[in-house]
């Protein structure tokens, strides 16, 4: 029998082994290099749709018209009273809650006697000239200031009434238009007094016009105290959410705010636009909003207003976590009409390379990123 070199046999399967690799490294090679050849293919499509259509991206949040308030009170104390409710439509200077305010009526009440027995005293000092024109003026401030006094109480017992649902609106509006009045009568009385009181050669005051003052001062300060005691819309809007409880205690502070407050009669988008993409992004600039919430729906929108400084990023962002030394710039866009979006929601904000002079160069920038 033919005997084969063990030499040679291990050389040839060596040799065969070899091949048989060779051609199994060029498939997978090929194989690699056509996936390869397809995916890189792709992102540069993705990548170039991109540029030509957007010129920067980044993570936002929806808000109302001018933002979301946060009130607090004024003053600390107990909380009495709650009118305020969530999706509420309140006017500015509606009454939303109250704080315990039993004392503060006890003040009024005393310094309120005070004053008219000071003012009886006084009629005791004749004067003329400047001095009466200037008495004549100062009365005149006291009056406007009791009536607007009056005016809110009245307001704010038909309001309440009326948000028990005992009272009609009629009589609120005509509560509201009466204390409106009155605050015109008192800073027409206030410029009236200040005209006066700056005339030239001005007699000083005599001792008993001085007591009165004092005496108005304090009552002055007085329904000042109460007014700190009651939380008011500041302006016309909606209740986003409310904290407040009765018997709780409210404190002046932002991180206890009563309620939430803001203006949905349109709505605006706050964007975290990264330090890099700072110079793709221009007021007037046209923007498409994202949100997973409708997902085949885009909402547009203008950049109104850019933050001239860097800032930690404080929106949260989808997918992968941005390092943490990433610096970003705020950009505020108002949304057109009225989309369906809910303050708060998590959205993705893109800039459009064509919307501005300034983001027509976009595309040109971002080729070369």
């Amino acid at each position: 029998m033919l005997k084969i070199d063990p030499t040679i046999a291990t050389i040839g399967l060596a040799g065969i082994l070899a091949i048989a690799g060779g051609f199994g490294l060029n498939a997978l090679a090929s194989r690699a290099g056509h996936e390869t050849t397809y995916v890189s293919g792709s992102a540069m499509a993705q990548t170039s749709a991109a540029v030509q259509q957007w010129a920067a991206s980044a993570t936002g949040r929806v808000e109302p018209k001018n933002g979301e308030v946060r009130i607090a009170s004024q003053v600390p104390g107990r909380i009495v009273e709650v009118l305020a409710k969530t999706n509420d439509v309140v006017q500015s200077g509606d009454l939303l809650l109250r704080l315990d305010d039993q004392e503060i009526y006890v003040r009024i009440a005393a310094a309120l006697a005070e004053s008219g027995v000071r003012e009886g005293e006084r009629e005791e000092e004749k004067v003329t000239g400047l001095a009466l024109e200037r008495r004549n003026a100062e009365d005149a401030v006291a009056d406007a200031e009791r009536t607007l006094f009056g005016a809110r109480e009245a307001f704010d017992t038909a309001y309440r009434v009326e948000k028990a649902g005992t009272g009609k609106a009629d009589a609120t509006e005509a509560a509201r238009m009466a204390l409106s009045n009155a605050k015109i009568r008192m800073q027409r009385t206030r410029d009236d007094l200040a005209v006066v009181s700056a005339k030239p050669n001005m007699p000083r005051y005599q001792r008993l016009e001085a007591s009165l003052l004092a005496a108005r001062a304090e009552l002055s300060a007085a329904e000042i105290a109460l007014e700190r005691t009651r939380v008011r819309a500041p302006d016309d809007g909606t209740i986003l959410n409310v904290m407040a409880k009765v018997a709780e205690t409210a404190v002046p502070s932002p991180e206890s705010a009563l309620v939430v407050f803001g203006d949905l009669t349109s709505l605006r988008v706050r964007a975290e636009v990264e330090e890099r993409d700072a110079a793709k992004v221009a007021v007037g600039q046209k923007i498409v909003v994202k949100s997973d919430a409708y997902p085949d729906k885009a909402f547009e929108g203008s950049v109104t207003s850019i933050s001239q400084s860097l800032g930690s990023p404080r929106i949260a962002t989808r997918g992968p976590r941005r390092p943490n030394e990433v610096e970003v710039i705020e950009v505020m866009a108002a949304l057109d009409g009225h989309p369906p979006l809910l303050t708060g929601m998590r959205v993705d904000v893109f800039f459009k390379a064509d919307g501005t002079s300034a983001a027509a160069e976009a595309p040109a920038a971002a080729k070369t990123n």
